[in-house]
């Protein structure tokens, strides 16, 4: 059924317990596809949950979504970046957290919990977020190498940080949180990252939307970001010569809305 739980099973959050809103369909098995959906910055995740009851019961998988309050999870740094550092945008050596202290890093732990209360057996997750939640899981992959991840969709993310060792995070992978090798981006590129646009999502004056001049660089609006972000990763892999994994797909007559996202 649907409803909620309060999930404090982890070091880092157990003075500050979290909501998760989940929603089990009928009869499940210890094999039913676990998803987990990443709000956004609106910190709705019970609307987000709701979003996906119909599929959850027709095509048979759990929702999970933690809520990610500003309170506990401030701005764009404790959430969006992912409180990799204390302040994401000017990254240093003395203001990088501990992993442990990472936004991303309460998903596994969160997994195994549901596995637990669920009597689940499944031994990876797929994972949904959307513009700001796009953020947190687009970097969950990059960021957590050995995460129990198999499929991440990133829908309508405002920027991105590219696999991109020349470029200084939080827009590549310079000066972030660990040095990235070939064969680390080889199995990056390996694993199954699909990125979603809406074809109308493409406002450069929507509110909220980040216009640094490292992020113009990336496009205008959400859109034309997304394609850069899709081919310049693609070129990345081409130039290692290795296997690319990724899929791009642009939603026809959808701008920056979750539900038909």
């Amino acid at each position: 059924g649907t409803g909620s739980l309060i999930f404090s099973d982890y070091p880092a959050i157990e003075d500050s317990p979290m909501n998760v809103f989940y929603h089990i369909p009928e009869n499940p098995n210890t094999q039913t596809p676990i998803l987990f959906v990443l709000h956004g910055s609106s910190r709705n995740a019970a609307e987000y949950r709701d979003a996906l009851i119909d599929k959850s019961e027709s095509l048979d998988f759990i929702v999970v979504a933690p809520e990610f309050t500003d309170t506990d999870f401030p701005g764009g740094d404790g959430y969006n970046l992912s409180n990799i550092f204390n302040n994401g945008d000017a990254p240093s050596i003395s203001s990088l957290n501990l992993e442990s202290e990472w936004t991303i890093s309460v998903i596994d732990p969160l997994f195994d919990f549901m596995k637990e209360m669920t009597d689940n057996k499944t031994i990876t997750f797929d994972l949904f977020g959307h513009s700001a939640g796009a953020q947190v899981a687009h970097r969950y992959l990059l960021f957590k190498p050995n995460g129990k991840i198999n499929c991440v969709i990133s829908s309508a993310a405002g920027w991105y940080t590219m696999p991109d060792i020349t470029v200084r995070f939080p827009y590549g992978l310079s000066e972030g949180p660990f040095e990235f090798s070939s064969f680390v981006l080889e199995e990056l590129f390996y694993k199954k990252l699909h990125i979603l646009i809406g074809a109308n999502d493409n406002n450069p004056n929507y509110p909220g939307l980040r216009h640094t001049d490292e992020a113009e660089i990336q496009g205008a609006h959400r859109l034309e970001r997304a394609a850069y972000f899709f081919n310049g990763s693609m070129e990345i892999a081409n130039e290692l010569n290795t296997p690319f994994n990724w899929y791009y797909q642009t939603v026809p007559n959808v701008g920056h809305q979750y539900v038909l996202m």
